[in-house]
C-alpha cells in the first residue's frame, strides 16, 4: 500500500476512534465540560450542588442576624445591637454538651476551663477576662452571641462557630455562671488528639458544606434534630419575592 493510501486510511479511522472515546480536536479551552457555580451535579440528585455556599450565606433554615450586621458600639457597652436577639435554643443536656465542646476548644485558652479568666494564654501576656463576674452575668444572651460572632476589643471574631452551636456556647456559659440551677462539667471532652464526636465536624451551613437545593413548593426542615426548626414553606417565600 502506498503512503498516500495509508494516510487516507488513517484519516478515515481517527474520527471513529475519537467519537468512541468522547474526545474531540478542540484544545483551546473554548469547548470543555463545565458547570455553573451552584448547578446540581446530577439530574437525579437535586440536593448536591457542585460547591459550597459562600460564607455568610443565609441557610434555608433562616438566621438570627445577617452577616453584614456588625456592632461597633464603643466599650464598655451596656446595650449592643445584638443584645435584643432572643436565644432560640433551650439549655438542654445536648445543648450544654455541645456548648462545652466548643467552649473548651475555642474559649478556654483565654477564659479558662471554668470561665474565670485563667486560661493558658494569660501566661503569654493575654489579659485574663473573667466571665463569671456580675457584669457578664448581666449581659443578654444576644450580647454574648454577638461577641462570639463579631469579636470586640482584644477578642477576635469566632464566627467559625456556627450559629446553632454559638447559642449552645451561650447556654454553657450560663451554666458556668450558675444561672441554670445546675452544675455543668468543665474541662476538655477528651485528651489532645482524640477526634470523632469530641471535635467539631463539617459545617452545616457554609462554606464547606453546601446548603441543599430546593424547588418552590417543597417544605424544608432542618436535618439536625438537636437544633430542629419549623418547616419552611418555600412556595410562600417565592410568592413574597415576586
Amino acid at each position: 500500500m502506498s503512503a498516500r493510501h495509508r494516510w487516507a486510511g488513517l484519516a478515515l479511522s481517527v474520527p471513529v476512534v475519537l467519537s468512541a472515546t468522547g474526545c474531540e480536536w478542540f484544545t483551546d479551552f473554548k469547548r470543555q465540560p463545565s458547570i455553573w457555580t451552584w448547578e446540581v451535579t446530577s439530574a437525579k440528585d437535586s440536593l448536591k450542588p457542585s460547591r459550597g455556599s459562600p460564607q455568610y450565606s443565609v441557610p434555608i433554615t433562616g438566621t438570627a442576624v445577617a452577616g453584614f450586621q456588625v456592632s461597633y458600639a464603643a466599650l464598655p457597652a451596656t446595650i449592643d445591637s445584638m443584645a435584643g436577639i432572643p436565644n432560640p435554643t433551650p439549655a438542654s443536656d445536648s445543648s450544654l454538651a455541645n456548648g462545652r465542646k466548643y467552649f473548651q476548644i475555642n474559649c478556654s485558652p483565654c477564659h479558662g476551663e471554668k470561665g474565670m479568666g485563667d486560661g493558658p494564654a494569660t501566661q503569654f501576656g493575654m489579659p485574663g477576662i473573667n466571665l463569671i463576674t456580675d457584669v457578664t452575668k448581666g449581659r443578654a444572651d444576644g450580647y454574648i452571641f454577638g461577641m462570639i460572632r463579631n469579636g470586640r476589643g482584644l477578642m477576635p471574631p469566632y464566627n467559625r462557630i456556627e450559629e446553632m452551636d454559638r447559642w449552645d456556647v451561650v447556654n454553657y456559659l450560663r451554666g458556668l455562671q450558675g444561672k441554670l440551677g445546675k452544675t455543668v462539667p468543665t474541662g476538655p471532652l477528651a485528651a489532645p488528639g482524640v477526634t470523632g464526636d469530641k471535635v467539631p465536624g463539617f459545617t452545616r451551613t457554609a462554606p464547606t458544606r453546601p446548603a441543599p437545593f430546593v424547588k418552590p413548593g417543597t417544605k424544608v426542615a432542618a436535618t439536625d434534630t438537636a437544633h430542629a426548626v419549623p418547616a419552611i414553606d418555600t412556595a410562600a417565600i417565592a410568592r413574597k419575592q415576586q
